[in-house]
């Protein structure tokens, strides 16, 4: 999916830019290519070689650790996106047969965030069990049924667990909810970074800080946890859980994850649609807006799908 050799352009002092961009040397045609700060791959204008950047690494801004590869390419991509907009009727005339204002394949800088969890807990637990009443109505007969009761105790105590396999965006451009909207990956499949693997393809550097990701990181950590004690608490109901989280031994790698990026255009006064599709495993996401007259049709149709039985009792009424 991509050339299989590409040149990989280290950027000293001597070739920094200013702060919003980088130059290098084209390892093929020795052309100078200026290179934005945020992305890490590179295309040569004049011969199209692809380049892969390697800045010095820094606390915001990592060498990768781990990258997964395209499975999905250019092709199928588009027929999953058309199948996307089929499938949602309700979405604005001219959309479903609308083109691609911009397809890009990209690989989305994201945490995999690992920890240990160290929670203490507090909730009500609910006990089912059941009861026999003997009852008798007011011709004397007697009635016997069962009827379900719950007894409700507290509990609280600690709870330990190892968090791994949790992704969080590093991009300003990708959503936390966009990325988890087009999970899972198949972190089984994940590689130790190479530049070979992400040559010729788009690759953007964090553009949030290692900071900000760590916060997003122990938040969906602090969820993960609260959904494990769900199921880890006895009892066949839980009311009221609270747990306070501490993480221990925190490990950020970064991670490139391939991913399809369309921009959808369906009328000319209106903002492009974005899809995502993860390169993956063909998981496709997007918030595809609501057409008004398409709902005002539907509720017409229903309307007069409604009406249709006084109408033809009308009729019938009206020739006898």
């Amino acid at each position: 999916m991509g050339p299989p050799s590409p040149a990989t352009v280290t950027l000293g002092p001597a070739m920094a830019g200013t702060a919003d961009t980088f130059e290098s040397t084209c390892a093929s045609c020795g052309a100078r290519i200026v290179v934005d700060p945020l992305a890490r791959t590179a295309r040569c204008p004049y011969c199209d070689s692809p380049s892969v950047v390697d800045r010095p690494a820094t606390a915001d801004r990592p060498d990768p650790v781990f990258a997964i590869g395209f499975a999905v390419d250019r092709d199928r991509a588009r027929d999953l996106v058309r199948s996307f907009l089929r499938a949602r009727k309700l979405g604005p005339f001219g959309l479903e047969r609308a083109l691609p204002e911009k397809v890009e394949g990209v690989y989305v800088p994201a945490y995999l965030y690992s920890a240990l969890a160290v929670s203490r807990y507090r909730a009500r637990i609910g006990e089912d069990y059941w009861v026999t009443e003997v009852s008798r109505d007011s011709k004397g007969r007697t009635r016997v049924r069962r009827r379900r009761k719950t007894e409700i105790r507290d509990l609280e105590g600690p709870h330990r667990t190892y968090l791994g396999d949790v992704l969080v965006t590093a991009s300003r451009g990708i959503s936390n909810d966009d990325l988890e909207a087009a999970e899972p990956y198949r972190l089984e499949e994940l590689r130790r970074y190479d530049p070979g693997l992400v040559s010729g393809w788009a690759a953007e550097e964090p553009s949030l800080s290692h900071e900000e990701s760590l916060t997003l990181a122990r938040r969906e950590g602090t969820a993960v946890v609260g959904r494990m004690l769900r199921t880890f608490l006895p009892g066949d109901s839980v009311r009221g859980l609270d747990h306070r989280t501490e993480f221990e031994h925190e490990s950020l790698d970064l991670t490139l994850l391939p991913m399809w990026i369309f921009a959808m255009r369906y009328a000319a006064d209106r903002p492009p649609v974005r899809l995502l599709v993860n390169g993956q495993t063909g998981e496709v996401w997007g918030k595809v807006p609501t057409s008004w007259a398409k709902i005002g049709l539907v509720a017409a149709v229903a309307l007069g799908l409604l009406a249709l039985p006084f109408v033809v009792a009308a009729i019938v009424g009206s020739l006898r």
